[in-house]
């Protein structure tokens, strides 16, 4: 990794802003689409994000540095304190939030209680993004940018779609425009800085995730024990991670019968670790239970969850 290329800094704006907003209304997805790469997992399952992921935006005026946390929530385990809590303190160290609020779901309770808090941190600017336009109608978004106007005092209203790329560059400049000036954090073409380790183990999640689909969501946890390319060979990454559960049964789920399920996990995740690393890999991929690892403080911290 270099050093960032020195720039005047009084035509050159960089900082961080954070997607907040409800779980599951596209805040990651967004983010990959804005850095043009993808730096976090993405999933129909809620609470997906799990860590406070940066993913870089390089222009030749700007750098953004978009910070993807956990969808605020109601927590009903130790993990999900800590993730609520991953996100409340991110809100109050970056320069300016984007509030995210599907264009086809109705606002309810949770949005309006975001919007209340969101108002109340003082000076930071706020806009309000209506994403997944194109899973709604013309009149369901004009509707939905009405209601949404309606919540507070917002720095700017933007709808977009970051399937479609509908008014991601409109976006980019409204989140920019709201930065200070200041020099490069980041060197030019770095796009996050999560260790590959780290990006490996969420896509094996990622993986899984849309695979079980609801029947275990949340209990499930990812540590990548070993990589490195193998000796002797320059063109083969040996993988070597470990899936967690939280009971024998949740074991026999991810399994699969004789296996079959771990293997076409293991099979998609392989094909994705590649795209990311740019080489063929070996992933040895194995699950083990570690009983109610989201309420004890002890695993949470050896799966790096828990500071």
């Amino acid at each position: 990794m270099g050093t960032p290329e020195p720039r005047p800094a009084g035509d050159f704006r960089s900082g961080f802003a954070c997607f907040a907003g409800r779980p599951n209304v596209g805040k990651s997805t967004l983010m990959n689409a804005l850095v043009g790469s993808k730096i976090a997992i993405t999933s129909s399952r809620p609470q997906t994000t799990r860590r406070a992921i940066r993913g870089i935006v390089h222009r030749p005026d700007a750098q953004l540095v978009i910070v993807d946390t956990p969808g605020l929530h109601r927590p009903r385990t130790l993990l999900g304190e800590r993730l609520d809590s991953l996100a409340r303190s991110t809100l109050t160290e970056v320069d300016v939030i984007g509030l995210c609020i599907p264009a086809s779901e109705r606002i309810g309770p949770g949005d309006k209680y975001l919007a209340t808090e969101l108002a109340g941190l003082g000076k930071t600017p706020v806009v309000a993004i209506v994403t997944k336009t194109d899973e709604a109608s013309r009149a369901q978004v004009a509707a939905q940018l009405a209601a949404v106007s309606g919540l507070g005092e917002w720095t700017a209203v933007v709808p977009v779609s970051a399937l479609g790329g509908f008014q991601l560059d409109v976006l980019t400049d409204v989140l920019i425009s709201n930065l200070p000036q200041g020099r490069p954090l980041y060197p030019d073409g770095d796009l996050t800085d999560e260790p590959e380790q780290v990006l490996v183990a969420e896509l094996i999640r990622e993986a899984i995730l849309e695979d079980v689909r609801d029947e275990l969501p949340h209990s499930i946890a990812v540590v990548v024990e070993e990589m490195g390319p193998r000796e002797g060979r320059d063109d083969l990454m040996d993988v070597h991670a470990v899936m967690y559960v939280e009971r024998p049964s949740q074991k026999a789920i991810v399994l699969g019968t004789k296996g079959a399920r771990l293997r076409d996990v293991g099979t998609v995740a392989r094909q994705q670790i590649e795209g990311l690393l740019g080489s063929r890999v070996y992933l040895d991929l194995r699950v083990k239970v570690a009983k109610d690892w989201q309420r004890d403080p002890r695993q949470l911290r050896r799966l790096g969850l828990y500071d």
